[in-house]
């Protein structure tokens, strides 16, 4: 049962929720314990909300999961933990999550329970729409980043949530992309959504989205915070960001499985490396500015 309850949390998916720390880091407070402890506390608070909006979503899509070849073995749909039983889970997580994140201050307890009725309203409705379902979940990225920013006190910069946008969008588009070529012309039977997507436009939308947020990476770089932040330094890790995209819509175009290409991308080895060389150079460089 414990295992059955920890699976239908997803851990794995967790990793996006360090978003929320992104503002700790390009603010310059890594070095600041107490900033660093309600960072951590963010994104603990963030790891509740995913995983009580994933169980929400697995109760909602229980029948179409039932007929997709992955999602039938997810713990819900494979009968392994009781709906009713979920349903507690999910509120419980809530509860905890915005409970807790009211010590962190009503600006980010706010933008939680924004993030919580985004996907609420995406669960029951807005997934059904074309391109409004991925656009909900880049603004949920955004609101991990602002609610980061509140956590420890800071503004977030525009040019960061820009930048969030941009690549929450290409791994947006992207998952519709691989979703498609995975189910082909029987996609809208496991997501309603994909008979509403032309696969054309979709390749080629996340190709112009995979160029355009390298360069608004480059642009964020030269600007007068960014020389700031790192001696001008951060420029010289835009190479690691335009590998990870372009290693991401590789993995998009060519997996053979029927993962989502957002798990896919966490067990490709030169994806992960980059990610860990990347992460480093930024460390690095806010420690070495002056």
């Amino acid at each position: 049962m414990l295992w059955s309850i920890l699976k239908a949390a997803r851990p794995h998916q967790w990793v996006k929720n360090l978003f929320v720390a992104a503002p700790v880091v390009f603010a310059k407070r890594i070095g600041d314990t107490h900033e660093l402890l309600r960072a951590a506390a963010a994104f603990g608070a963030f790891c509740l909300l995913s995983s009580a909006v994933y169980l929400v979503n697995d109760l909602v899509d229980l029948e179409k999961d039932r007929a997709h070849p992955v999602k039938r073995h997810r713990p819900i749909a494979a009968g392994k933990l009781k709906p009713d039983l979920a349903r507690a889970l999910a509120g419980l997580f809530a509860i905890g999550a915005l409970g807790g994140g009211l010590f962190l201050g009503w600006g980010f307890a706010l933008t939680a329970a924004g993030y919580l009725a985004l996907n609420a309203a995406y669960s029951l409705r807005l997934k059904r729409i074309a391109f409004v379902d991925v656009g909900c979940i880049s603004v949920g990225f955004l609101l991990r980043v602002l609610a980061g920013a509140l956590a420890i006190g800071v503004p977030a910069s525009r040019w960061l949530l820009l930048c969030t946008l941009l690549l929450s969008s290409v791994l947006g588009f992207g998952k519709r992309v691989h979703e498609l070529r995975m189910a082909g012309e029987n996609g809208h039977k496991t997501r309603e959504v994909l008979g509403d997507y032309d696969p054309q436009v979709l390749r080629a939308l996340i190709w112009v989205l995979g160029i355009i947020t390298p360069v608004a990476y480059l642009m964020y770089t030269r600007t007068q915070a960014a020389i700031e932040f790192g001696s001008g330094r951060l420029v010289f890790t835009l190479p690691f960001v335009a590998f990870g995209i372009y290693r991401f819509i590789r993995i998009v175009n060519t997996a053979d499985t029927a993962d989502s290409p957002t798990d896919s991308m966490l067990h490709d080895i030169p994806f992960v490396v980059n990610l860990v060389l990347y992460a480093a150079a930024v460390v690095a460089i806010v420690i070495a500015a002056p």
